[in-house]
């Protein structure tokens, strides 16, 4: 499918070096302790939380992290008051960015990813320069080589459960559904025996894009990297197919 999202490759994060863990397991912490304040602190009436806390058990966050950061969400333990900035922009060779981030100090926050635009060849732009190109979908990913059923019955339980759309490729599944419709069909998928890798709400492109030249992929890439080593950075969507 098109776009980017780093939290698609969380599986393959696992093996990172402990630098990079400890970037990754930041992020986490800082998306599960402002779930845990949009609703509540449990995790079976808040989807949100519940979503947060599945994604770092998948990356193997230790249990400790994972209380201490929901008890800063509800408000149990102190600690920097969280925020939700998304910022925009276009990369090299004109493809689109949105980035979310999570800050305690969004002065700090915003000169660091323009900077990360700049030098990497790209430029952040106002707000809505660029989320006109980019709708908000529920989105669930299936490891094919995990899956206990076939992919057409998979595919047929999904459309029942009221998937938009299934696309198949690098040996996933990804299912596409509107946004209000994630913990349904999520919820639907697992009772049916079919595990799901990954559930979230993602930015997704309505006009997909290519690179092909040389100088601007390797910019590109730079400027991913950045953005991924980034402690701010909870994620990024682009319109790059």
């Amino acid at each position: 499918m098109s776009g980017h999202s780093k939290w698609a490759t969380i599986k393959r994060q696992k093996g990172v070096a402990d630098v990079k863990r400890g970037n990754l397991f930041t992020k986490l912490a800082n998306t599960i302790t402002v779930a845990a304040r949009s609703g509540d602190g449990n995790p079976e009436t808040n989807f949100r939380l519940r979503l947060a806390i599945d994604k770092a058990k998948a990356a193997s966050m230790p249990k400790d992290n994972i209380e201490r950061a929901v008890k800063r969400g509800t408000g149990e333990l102190g600690g920097a008051q969280i925020e939700e900035v998304v910022y925009e922009g276009y990369g090299p060779g004109g493809i689109a960015i949105l980035v979310e981030t999570l800050t305690d100090n969004k002065n700090r926050t915003g000169p660091v990813i323009r900077n990360i635009f700049s030098k990497h060849g790209g430029n952040m732009g106002n707000i809505g320069s660029v989320a006109w190109m980019f709708e908000q979908k529920g989105v669930i990913r299936l490891d094919l080589s995990a899956a206990t059923k076939p992919k057409d019955e998979i595919e047929l339980s999904a459309i029942d459960a009221g998937a938009q759309d299934v696309r198949e490729g690098n040996g996933d599944l990804t299912i596409l559904c509107a946004n209000q419709d994630l913990e349904a069909l999520k919820k639907t998928l697992e009772e049916k025996g079919i595990p799901v890798e990954y559930a979230e709400v993602e930015y997704i492109a309505s006009t997909p894009m290519s690179v092909s030249d040389a100088k601007a992929r390797e910019q590109l890439d730079a400027l991913y990297a950045d953005l991924d080593n980034c402690d701010d950075v909870n994620n990024y969507y682009t319109n790059e197919t």
